[in-house]
């Protein structure tokens, strides 16, 4: 089963005078992680080069950043995946010590640099998310809001028209019993667009 990270873990290599600054962190997509990397430029001015490495879907990506073609985001992402991991990415920042580190020795250093920071990562189950939405009378609003906080499912949207639209997020696994609880609290008065089993 795939895993994610709960939270940031950091790691900190001196090869050969060269310092190199890794970070695993949890990442949904290559925009955000874009927009992490563009972060990391403004807090490392002197830096070399930031590679990176991500693994998120059909989003992956391994970027060398002016190191030899190889030698970096592609490594960084091999750590990744012999981890198992998702939604996941991994960045290097590199201050060049002014000695070469010839290409093994560059693929060695940008791998020590994840792998340090994922020995102390925390990793969970990735759970996979699904969405459901219901239209329920007025009088079964507060049952339904009552169960999405109990089932520590997310209440994304509602909207109040002749019936009220709940628009949730929860964990795929427990959507079918969500939803069988649901009806047989609301006798046949839950519509369900897009539910698991049940006929839109």
């Amino acid at each position: 089963m795939p895993h994610t990270l709960a939270a940031p873990a950091h790691s900190e290599l001196i090869i050969k005078k060269s310092r190199f600054i890794g970070c695993v962190q949890p990442m949904p997509d290559r925009a955000s992680a874009q927009a992490h990397v563009d972060a990391l430029w403004k807090e490392h001015p002197g830096a070399a080069h930031i590679c990176w490495a991500l693994l998120a879907g059909g989003q992956s990506a391994a970027v060398d950043d002016g190191e030899p073609g190889g030698t970096a985001g592609r490594p960084m992402l091999d750590v990744l995946r012999h981890q198992d991991l998702e939604g996941v990415l991994a960045t290097v920042v590199r201050y060049f010590g002014g000695v070469k580190l010839g290409a093994g020795g560059l693929v060695r250093a940008y791998t020590d640099t994840v792998a340090q920071a994922l020995l102390t990562a925390t990793k969970v189950p990735l759970q996979r998310m699904t969405h459901l939405q219901c239209l329920v009378p007025y009088a079964l609003e507060g049952l339904l809001r009552r169960e999405i906080d109990a089932a520590h499912a997310e209440l994304l949207e509602v909207q109040h028209g002749q019936l009220v639209t709940l628009h949730l997020r929860l964990p795929a696994a427990q959507a079918a019993a969500f939803v069988q609880r649901i009806n047989d609290q609301g006798q046949g008065r839950v519509g369900w667009q897009d539910a698991p089993g049940i006929a839109a």
